[in-house]
C-alpha cells in the first residue's frame, strides 16, 4: 500500500455519520475532559470522544460521570464510551445519555484495568464473544445513534481471537469496530500486532479503526499501510501534542512531515489549555489537573525536571503561570532538547 490508499480526502463513515478525517481522538481516562477535547479540535480532530462512562455509576446518578458528558456546539461530532457487563444498568445509562447530544456510542471490550476485568467488564468480555454478541444486540436494539466496540487482539498470546470477537461484534449489528492491537495481558507495553488487526480488517465488512502506538506521523502511516484500517484512534500520541492530527494528515495527504511548533506556540497553547481548564474545573482542580500536562508539552526540553517537580506544588493559576514562563525562558536560552 503507497501514501494514496490513506490519503484524508477520502471519507471514513460509522453509521449515518460522515468524517472527513479518518483520524479519532480515544477516551482516556481523568484527560478527555471538555477543554481537552476543544484544544484538539482546534487543531484538526474532528471526532472525541468523552472519558469512558461506567454504567453502573450512571445508573446511581452520579455527579462525576455527569459532569464528564458536559459539552457544547463547538465539541461535535461527539463519541460516548460506556463500561459495563449487566444489561439493567447498560440500559439505565443509555437512557441517561439519550438526553444528550452525541454520534457515536461505543462500548468497551478493551480496558485492561484489573479491577475492571475482575468485575467482568471491559477486556474480560473478549474472552465471551457471544456475551459480547448478546450485549451488543441490546445496545443496538436501543440506540438512536451509531453503535460501535472497542476490543483487543485477545486476552494473552496463546489466545488471540480477535477475528472471531470482531465477527461476533458484526452479527449484533454494530457499525464500526475499534482494536487496540495489543492483548489484555500487554496492557500498552510490547509490540502492537497489525497483523491481527490486518485479519480482523478482512474478515469484517463494517469500518475498522485501529489504535496502539500511534504516536507520530510515520507510525500512523504504518497502521494504515500495514493492515488496510479505515481509520486510526489517537490516544496517548495526543498528550502535550495536539499538533499531531495536522502533522500526520499532512503526511498521509503528501508524505511531508510539516514544522515541528516552537517554544512560543508551545507555551501559547500550554496557556490556553491551563485557563480553559480553570474555567471548567475552577481554580484549584483546573490547576492540579493542568500539572500532568506540564509534563507532557515540555517531553523532551533541556533539563526541565526542576520546573516539573515544582508544578506538584502549584495551587493557583499564577503558581502555576509563573513555573511556565520560568521554564519558557529557560527553554529559550537552552533550547528544546
Amino acid at each position: 500500500m503507497g501514501i494514496d490508499t490513506v490519503k484524508e480526502c477520502s471519507m471514513l463513515k460509522i453509521g449515518k455519520l460522515k468524517l472527513k478525517s479518518k483520524l479519532i481522538l480515544s477516551p482516556m481516562a481523568g484527560i478527555s475532559d471538555l477543554p481537552f477535547r476543544l484544544l484538539n479540535r482546534k487543531f484538526g480532530c474532528e471526532l472525541a470522544f468523552v472519558e469512558m462512562l461506567n454504567a453502573r455509576s450512571m445508573s446511581y446518578k452520579s455527579k462525576k460521570t455527569a459532569q464528564m458528558l458536559i459539552s457544547g456546539s463547538k465539541d461535535r461530532p461527539l463519541g460516548i464510551q460506556l463500561l459495563g457487563s449487566e444489561p439493567k444498568f447498560i440500559l439505565k445509562a443509555m437512557d441517561i445519555i439519550s438526553h444528550y447530544k452525541f454520534d457515536v456510542l461505543d462500548f468497551n471490550a478493551a480496558c485492561p484495568v484489573r479491577k475492571i476485568v475482575r468485575r467482568g467488564e471491559g477486556a474480560s468480555l473478549i474472552k465471551n464473544p457471544k456475551k459480547l454478541n448478546q450485549l451488543l444486540g441490546l445496545i443496538v436494539k436501543n440506540s438512536a445513534v451509531a453503535v460501535t466496540v472497542k476490543i483487543r487482539t485477545g486476552w494473552d498470546k496463546d489466545s488471540v481471537n480477535a477475528r472471531e470477537t470482531a465477527l461476533y461484534a458484526q452479527d449484533a449489528g454494530i457499525d464500526g469496530l475499534f482494536i487496540h492491537g495489543r492483548t489484555r495481558m500487554q496492557g500498552y507495553s510490547g509490540s502492537v500486532d497489525y497483523g491481527v488487526i490486518r485479519d480482523v480488517k478482512k474478515a469484517v465488512s463494517i469500518p475498522v479503526i485501529a489504535s496502539g502506538d500511534i504516536l507520530s506521523p510515520q507510525l500512523a502511516k504504518k497502521m494504515f499501510d500495514e493492515t488496510g484500517c479505515d481509520g486510526a484512534a489517537i490516544a496517548r500520541g495526543a498528550l502535550g501534542n495536539p499538533w499531531i492530527f495536522k502533522e500526520v494528515s499532512a503526511f498521509l495527504k503528501n508524505g511531508r512531515l510539516i514544522k515541528k511548533p516552537d517554544i512560543n506556540q508551545i507555551i501559547k497553547v500550554m496557556l490556553e489549555h491551563l485557563d480553559a481548564s480553570i474555567d471548567f474545573h475552577g481554580e484549584h482542580l483546573g490547576v492540579i489537573r493542568f500539572r500532568k500536562f506540564f509534563s507532557w508539552y515540555t517531553k523532551g526540553f533541556y533539563k526541565v525536571r526542576c520546573f516539573r517537580k515544582k508544578t506538584s506544588l502549584a495551587k493557583t493559576r499564577d503558581d502555576m503561570v509563573n513555573i511556565i514562563k520560568a521554564c519558557h525562558k529557560h527553554v529559550g536560552e537552552h533550547g528544546l532538547s
